[in-house]
């Protein structure tokens, strides 16, 4: 759920809630309506910003490993975890 939170959530709605805040902010010294709000802008950021962390979590973290993967077994009374066995032969 965290995660859900952190890459999708959080960046979908932060520029929204700091161009409020901002605004709030400007609303108390008397110089900006609540009606002039660009929403399109305000969803055309937070889609750029959800794009960028979808990216980049998925593109830059991790690297290939070569071998082959193990799945989880039950050997000899215990749970052998997943794990990647190097190749042998090239």
């Amino acid at each position: 759920m965290l995660r859900v939170l952190v890459t999708i959530v959080l960046p979908l709605l932060a520029p929204t809630a700091l161009y409020l805040a901002g605004l709030a902010a400007l609303r108390r010294l008397g110089r900006v309506r609540w009606r002039a709000l660009p929403w399109v802008w305000l969803m055309g950021a937070g889609a750029v910003a959800l794009a960028i962390v979808l990216l980049g979590g998925n593109v830059h973290f991790g690297a290939p490993q070569r071998g082959v993967y193990v799945p989880p077994q039950w050997l000899g009374g215990r749970i052998v975890p997943a794990h990647i066995e190097p190749q042998t032969g090239r």
